[in-house]
């Protein structure tokens, strides 16, 4: 298991300053959000020259989204997902992080055919089959991720989004797990973590507070030991607040989690 940190959370005037400090820091990853990464690729690339740190993974950053009714809006979505899938291949990242959706249903209730959760899923399905095209193609994997009840209706638990992904034949599609959403929605985090097994290829990190682990009561412990069960070896990405100096904080941070790995 790999320790990293999303790039906004590290001080830096530049993207490689932050590297620099991550690498001493102890991390050995950086999650970088998706957004304009295409116009950032000799950024990238120059900053991670000569450096242990690797870009480890994409966090969302496209535009549109998948199940809204128009499709100028879900064909936006599935047009950035392919453009990030195919940018994440040729820095060799694990995948490109994907929601279904934020917040309420947008799609009409359709019954007697399905109602709009089951319109929903027959539509994600099949956008996650087109998408595998190019994740298979790039070797980079579309991560599902599962958010809290309070972010979005669908898609809450590890299980849920596993029922999702095994539906689709390829190695790229998987989920990802973020110890704070599972705070909310899993009744046991090791459970859950074992249960979703091979189809878990990431991890976002933040405790029960949304802050760094430690300043809450997340079971860290028990989540990572479970991560050792099922044979994880991918990057465990720092998502959360900082709530104090980051170049104190960062490093304690850290430390902390290296106890577990």
């Amino acid at each position: 298991m790999k320790l990293a940190c999303q790039e906004g959370m590290v001080p830096g005037a530049s993207l490689a300053e932050k590297i620099a400090r991550l690498e001493d820091w102890g991390y050995e990853g950086i999650e970088i959000w998706g957004s304009n990464l295409r116009e950032r690729v000799p950024e990238i690339k120059e900053a991670l020259k000569g450096r242990k740190v690797k870009f480890g993974s994409i966090c969302a950053g496209y535009r549109g989204c998948l199940l809204d009714p128009k499709a100028d809006e879900r064909n936006q979505a599935m047009s950035d997902i392919k453009e990030l899938l195919t940018l994440g291949g040729q820095f060799g990242v694990v995948g490109l992080i994907v929601v279904p959706i934020f917040g309420g249903p947008r799609l009409p209730d359709a019954r007697p055919l399905f109602d709009a959760r089951g319109f929903e899923r027959k539509l994600f399905l099949a956008q996650l089959k087109e998408l595998a095209e190019t994740a298979d193609k790039a070797k980079c994997a579309i991560l599902v991720e599962p958010l809290n009840r309070y972010e979005t209706h669908w898609v809450n638990r590890l299980e849920q989004a596993v029922d999702l992904v095994r539906r689709i034949d390829s190695d790229y599609v998987r989920i990802m797990a973020d110890f704070f959403h599972m705070a909310i929605e899993e009744a046991n985090l090791a459970a859950s973590i074992k249960k979703a097994g091979k189809y878990l290829a990431h991890v976002h990190l933040a405790d029960s507070n949304r802050v760094l682990p430690g300043l809450g009561h997340t079971d860290f412990k028990s989540g990572f030991a479970a991560l050792k069960e099922i044979g994880f070896k991918g990057y465990m990405a720092l998502e959360c607040g900082v709530p104090g100096d980051a170049t104190v904080l960062l490093p304690q941070t850290a430390k902390h989690l290296r106890q577990y790995v």
